[in-house]
């Protein structure tokens, strides 16, 4: 029976401490604690309809913005899943979505590539209220996106087909990229899937 494709990570700055575990070959089981609940209900969708179990404990400067912590947590958590993939070996590679929540639709691509890439085509307006308190700027899942997919080498495109509720849109993109990494992560064979026999 192969390994558990499981990691460990942390990340230390005068600005945030985060502490990050993940099993990509879990059940869903989440527990997240980063201080801020809007990014921790959305953290938990990552985990439980990725089938990834998901530990993530983050302590930040939230006095004075939410920035460093959300963009900390998507580097630790992207560094954990690469972390996880090892070589990458087998994996199905690409996954893609449309995911609706009540009236909003985004639309999600993923390709475990190797290359970090990320297309973010979610408009926000900058006059809604942030969410939650602390507050969590909506603005700031492009930069948790951004710090994920780097850390995690891999493409990731999000697009907003329609939608009006904020929270709807964030969630669906959450929800769509759990969904694709789902589909990503699977293990259909043994070579690499790349015909450069390398991913990256």
């Amino acid at each position: 029976m192969s390994a558990p494709r499981r990691a460990e990570r942390s990340r230390r700055t005068k600005e945030t401490t985060v502490e990050v575990g993940i099993l990509l070959d879990g059940t869903g089981a989440v527990v997240v604690s980063t201080g801020l609940p809007f990014f921790d209900h959305m953290l938990s969708q990552l985990g439980r309809h990725g089938g990834i179990d998901l530990t993530v404990s983050a302590t930040g400067d939230l006095d004075v913005d939410a920035h460093h912590t959300v963009e900390d947590v998507g580097l630790t958590i992207g560094e954990a899943l690469a972390g996880a993939l090892g070589d990458r070996a087998g994996i199905r590679r690409f996954a893609s979505i449309a995911l609706p929540l009540d009236e909003a639709l985004v639309e999600v691509a993923l390709d475990l590539s190797g290359r970090p890439y990320l297309s973010y085509a979610v408009p926000i307006d900058p006059d809604v209220p942030a969410l939650g308190t602390p507050p969590f700027d909506p603005q700031l899942a492009e930069e948790f996106w951004r710090a994920f997919s780097t850390a995690a080498a891999l493409t990731l495109h999000l697009r907003m087909v329609s939608g009006k509720n904020t929270h709807h849109v964030i969630e669906a993109s959450f929800k769509g990229v759990a969904r694709c990494l789902r589909d990503a992560l699977k293990v259909e064979g043994n070579g690499v899937p790349s015909t450069k026999g390398a991913l990256g």
